[in-house]
């Protein structure tokens, strides 16, 4: 296979600021770390939340995510090792397993369950939560499963593995776009002093999260479960990224809205009528 050119590049954009994560549960218990908090979502417009989760202790997981609310965003899980079962109020069921992506558009609401399928091994992954523009906020409930093999993915300079979950990177279209935020979404595997660059527009917040190994960016070294929000200075063109042994990285970008932020739990609309519209619905089954 040969590899794929790299976009190049004079200058990457440098770190702004480490991040820790932090450790917290979720649905019936689910041990998972909080990467992308609420204190985040305005820097990172249009990302909400990212949680990243990982075990082979089945009692960390194996309760899962029982049936609960969404309204306002979309939902990406990336399932690096595992399988989950999604179940949802508009008729949707599907396996995700190892390697594979379930994109899930709440819109004007759903309620969604997702439980392992699995008594023990390891349980590793992602979720992200991507904001809707105030438009679609009340658009009709979709869900998609993406199988591992239908994720896109190429070998760059330097034999670095890119799988490209959503956007396009290098020339390589992703499985999924959109036209508002943009998301771009880079699983890379680099091997030992490897260097990867991905060209990202001006406009688009972008940070990436170690999962395994360290990187350096810009001089700046990200260690593993680590996220590092990346600069926005003008006229740089993307990032480059440079392991330090064998490393693993997540790079996420999109193009924020601009729009007001208004959260309550699962629900994320743009004023504090409309939470209370969601609440309303949800009590009285209206909400999918």
């Amino acid at each position: 296979m040969n590899p794929t050119a790299q976009a190049p590049l004079n200058q990457s954009r440098s770190i702004e600021r480490l991040i820790e994560g932090i450790a917290t549960s979720d649905g019936a218990g689910v041990k998972l770390t909080r990467v992308l908090t609420g204190k985040l979502q305005r820097r990172l417009d249009p990302f909400l939340m990212l949680d990243a989760f990982g075990s082979d202790d089945p009692d960390d997981y194996i309760a899962g995510f029982p049936d609960h609310p969404h309204r306002g965003f979309e939902t990406i899980t990336y399932m690096l090792a595992g399988r989950m079962r999604h179940r949802d109020s508009a008729g949707h069921e599907g396996l995700l397993e190892s390697g594979g992506m379930q994109w899930m558009t709440a819109g004007r609401g759903v309620i969604h369950s997702e439980i392992p399928e699995q008594k023990d091994g390891v349980m590793e992954g992602f979720q992200l939560w991507l904001n809707l523009p105030a438009k679609n906020k009340m658009a009709a409930p979709w869900y998609r499963d993406f199988a591992s093999l239908d994720i896109p993915e190429y070998v760059a300079e330097g034999n670095v593995t890119v799988r490209v979950l959503a956007g396009a990177s290098n020339g390589v279209a992703g499985a999924i776009t959109r036209e508002d935020t943009e998301p771009l979404y880079l699983d890379i595997h680099l091997p030992a002093d490897a260097a990867f660059s991905a060209a990202l527009p001006d406009t688009h917040n972008a940070f990436v999260y170690v999962y395994c190994g360290a990187v350096k960016i810009a001089g700046t070294r990200v260690e593993s479960q680590r996220m590092g929000i990346l600069s926005n200075a003008p006229d740089v063109g993307g990032v480059t990224i440079t392991a330090e042994g064998e490393a693993r990285v997540i790079l996420v970008a999109g193009k924020p809205l601009h729009e007001p932020i208004v959260q309550y739990g699962p629900f994320v609309m743009n004023t504090q009528e409309e939470i209370h519209q969601a609440l309303d619905d949800m009590r009285n089954g209206r909400l999918a």
